[in-house]
């Protein structure tokens, strides 16, 4: 093999990438380490230090290892786009130069979100086996799949949450090339893929940035992950930059969930996020950008993000159905009905106004953005996994009712979004887990115990999250199939009425603020659009309260999709759409 050759370049980059026919450019940056060499193909070559870069460029192939001596140390490259294997060996060349398939995308206020953890979702637990359920997802109407988070971390088992190598695809699931022909193949059936991507902390296991660039975090900030990632520096903000878009370059993605948006804070934090939006809406097809952010704030969504996930929604129907009042759910709890008609007329809960409970204020009036600003959910990886067994609303709230709440949701103008398994009502459980060893596997279990025993629950009903048994339980399908088939029809015909009459009304855009009453237990809402005006009747009875026996607010006479009878059920819903 010839020599290393030495380069400069006036922008230097993160991670292995392709310069002309057969050369490499490799580039890491270490400003305060002395000692670091390029390991390629099992030579070691020396770098060139350019402004706390060290960099090399060297002739290689695909499907060459190679990584970053340190200290004497072979480490895997933190942009590394493909692993030899686990997280702290040798990294990869990738062969992905082919471009994905074209594909021109699809509006935003055609979304209807499907999220997923491909671990789970069949009993293989990978791309290809994910990619034969396309056809059965599309027949119902989604158009949207996100992906739970793919980035590389310790183990096979996890949510995703804890990766550390950020831009290479976790191998459980299968090759590159297989999540490639899942997201052409989604394509093909005119379903849009987003993928959920953590830029706000590291796992606890794989993550070698410590030793390469210290200056990478702030330690004087502090995040529940550890020290805060400092957004202020250029060289941060690129790493992460080049990390989003290279998900949406080598694999065809639609968009991006950006997770917990609100640890990426300071002046660095919000600059690094609009640069983040103006870099992806550059490219050639539509690019969604969704937040999940406790804030509350419109700010993202006014500076070109599509929606922001609205916990608010959940946490209302939560409370709704279930009664229960801890923890994050407190303010939610003392009248969420009434909770729910604010939702309605003005997309969140939450906006800087006083709430029951003890906890403070939060939130800004977001009441001047559309609808499809919001992604509403009654369910998410979040709100199920995060109980100590991972308990779906279908076990909690009254039968009767979860007919109601779905379709209720699909027809709302925001942007809804199921977790896998309840467009047919699963009851299986989705409980956190993960596939640690040693110390970090006792100190995860630990601290699981002593975050859930806070809230009440025995020590001895916690699960150990490494329990190789719980990812088996959480497949959603095959528990009920007369009732699976059931629920799947409902949702099928609440997205054809979405698809073909309500869709319609939200490219027209609102002419009106929104109009909600409240009779007791029954709400009426309308929303005003140019095409035409989308009228809702609920019943909804909150857990604990008597029954109430009387119509909606305004009446729905010969109303396109009817579940209940409001003058005698619990629960009812009707939806007309006037044109």
């Amino acid at each position: 093999m010839p020599q290393t050759q030495t380069a400069t370049p006036a922008h230097p980059r993160w991670g292995a990438i392709p310069t002309r026919a057969g050369l490499w450019h490799f580039g890491i940056w270490a400003p305060t380490v002395s000692d670091i060499a390029l390991h390629l193909d099992g030579r070691t070559h020396p770098m060139t230090r350019v402004d706390g870069w060290a960099l090399a460029e060297c002739p290689a192939e695909p499907g060459m290892d190679y990584g970053f001596v340190l200290d004497g140390t072979l480490r895997p490259d933190p942009a590394t786009r493909l692993q030899a294997g686990d997280v702290h060996g040798p990294s990869r060349l990738p062969d992905l130069m082919t471009p994905p398939p074209a594909w021109s995308g699809r509006p935003w206020d055609e979304a209807v979100i499907y999220e997923l953890h491909v671990g789970s979702f069949t009993r293989d637990g990978t791309y290809a086996a994910a990619a034969r359920d396309l056809p059965r997802l599309a027949k119902l109407g989604i158009t949207a799949i996100e992906l739970m988070p793919l980035s590389q971390f310790e183990g096979n088992r996890g949510w995703g949450y804890d990766g550390v190598l950020i831009r290479a695809p976790h191998p459980a699931y299968g090759p590159p090339e297989d999540l490639r022909r899942f997201i052409a193949a989604a394509h093909d059936h005119g379903i849009m893929v987003l993928l959920d991507l953590v830029m706000n902390h590291f796992g606890p296991s794989g993550n070698y940035l410590h030793g390469y660039c210290p200056e990478f975090f702030d330690e004087a900030r502090h995040t529940p992950w550890g020290a805060a990632i400092d957004f202020h520096k250029p060289q941060v903000r690129r790493f992460f930059l080049d990390s989003a878009q290279g998900w949406l370059a080598d694999y065809g993605f639609d968009g991006l969930r950006l997770d917990a948006v609100h640890q990426i804070a300071g002046m660095g934090g919000r600059q690094f996020l609009r640069e983040l939006a103006e870099q992806l809406r550059g490219l050639d097809r539509p690019v969604h950008l969704v937040t999940e952010d406790e804030r509350n704030l419109p700010d993202l969504r006014e500076a070109g993000y599509d929606a922001e996930w609205n916990d608010d929604w959940h946490h209302a129907i939560h409370c709704a159905l279930t009664g229960e009042s801890q923890g994050y759910y407190e303010p939610f709890a003392a009248d969420p009905l009434g909770d729910l008609a604010h939702a309605m007329r003005h997309g969140q809960i939450d906006e800087g106004q006083p709430r029951p409970g003890s906890r403070p204020p939060r939130g800004a009036p977001a009441r001047h953005l559309p609808p499809t600003a919001f992604v509403n959910s009654n369910q998410t990886h979040d709100q199920i996994g995060n109980r100590a067994l991972g308990d779906r609303l279908s076990t909690l709230a009254p039968p009767e009712a979860l007919p109601v709440i779905h379709a209720l949701l699909l027809c709302l103008p925001q942007i809804p979004m199921l977790f896998m398994g309840e467009e047919t009502g699963s009851t299986a459980p989705f409980q956190f887990f993960c596939d640690f060893t040693g110390d970090l596997a006792r100190a995860t279990r630990e601290g699981r115990e002593r975050e859930l025993s806070e809230i009440g629950i025995p020590k001895d009903d916690i699960p150990d999250p490494n329990d190789p048994d719980i990812l088996a339980q959480c497949y959603p399908f095959g528990q009920d199939p007369a009732r699976e088939n059931r629920f799947a029809a409902l949702t099928e015909t609440a997205l054809r009425l979405r698809r073909d009459r309500i869709v319609p009304l939200l490219k027209s855009g609102l002419v009106a603020a929104p109009e909600v009453t409240r009779d007791g237990h029954a709400l009426s809402a309308a929303w005003p659009f140019d095409a035409g005006t989308l009228r809702i009747g609920l019943r909804l009875t909150p857990k604990g309260a008597t029954a109430e026996a009387a119509p909606f607010p305004q009446p729905l006479p010969e109303a396109d999709l009817t579940l209940g009878d409001p003058e005698r059920d619990a629960y009812a819903l009707a939806v007309r759409i006037d044109t």
